[in-house]
């Protein structure tokens, strides 16, 4: 059964907080990134972790030395898991491998917006296959090209997680996503910025428990 991750891209730490609690029964993960971690400070990951695992969303993209640092920080604030870029290679991703501990390491190939086409696609599986020499759990693909989630899966085999980000605001879709072979699509503004975000964490949980799993 594919799994619900909330993108909490959120820049209040209080609402964070809030939305964390309220969502909580129905995500496998809660992503946060630069914009609530650069306000708040990074004690809102072992916050935010009362409620739900935490994949800090930090892009890790710098040579190996600092990938370290960086990942060292998260994983001393209590997350459950780090994204990284896999474009800066596999020495970089090693070293974040390295830092992680027991936390999942999971490496950007290809993003869901229209600019991830003009360089990152064409190299997108070279990456996948890298970040699967390497070590890492996952690999992100994009929910709005269910046609690259299927080529990045025989790049990165059956044994890495997919996730798969840009569903909902971006016009991804769930279901085509997961058919794609997605094992967790990532949600945001449609979760975070509904008026009800508990019950729209909720909806998307039932679409998602309805479906066959994949594997």
């Amino acid at each position: 059964m594919a799994g619900l991750v909330l993108a909490l891209d959120v820049t209040d730490g209080r609402r964070a907080r809030e939305i964390a609690e309220e969502v909580a029964e129905y995500v496998d993960y809660i992503k946060v990134g630069y914009p609530l971690v650069l306000s708040a400070g990074m004690g809102i990951v072992s916050e935010i972790s009362r409620f739900a695992p935490v994949i800090c969303d930090f892009k890790v993209a710098d040579i190996p030395n600092t990938a370290r640092l960086i990942t060292e920080r998260a994983r001393e604030a209590g997350a459950a898991g780090i994204i990284c870029h896999a474009f800066p290679g596999r020495d970089s991703m090693r070293a974040v491998v390295e830092a992680a501990g027991d936390m999942m390491v999971i490496a950007v190939t290809e993003m869901s917006h229209p600019g991830a086409e003009d360089f990152m696609a064409m190299h997108a599986e070279d990456m996948a296959r890298a970040a699967r020499e390497v070590g890492v759990h996952g690999i992100v693909a994009p929910a709005t090209r269910p046609l690259r989630i299927k080529v990045l899966r025989v790049a990165a085999g059956d044994e890495m997680l997919i996730f798969t980000p840009g569903v909902g605001a971006q016009g991804g879709r769930l279901e085509a996503a997961v058919e794609a072979g997605a094992d967790y699509v990532i949600v945001g503004r449609s979760i975070y910025a509904a008026d009800n975000p508990r019950a729209a964490a909720r909806e998307f949980r039932e679409r998602l428990d309805q479906m066959t799993p994949r594997r």
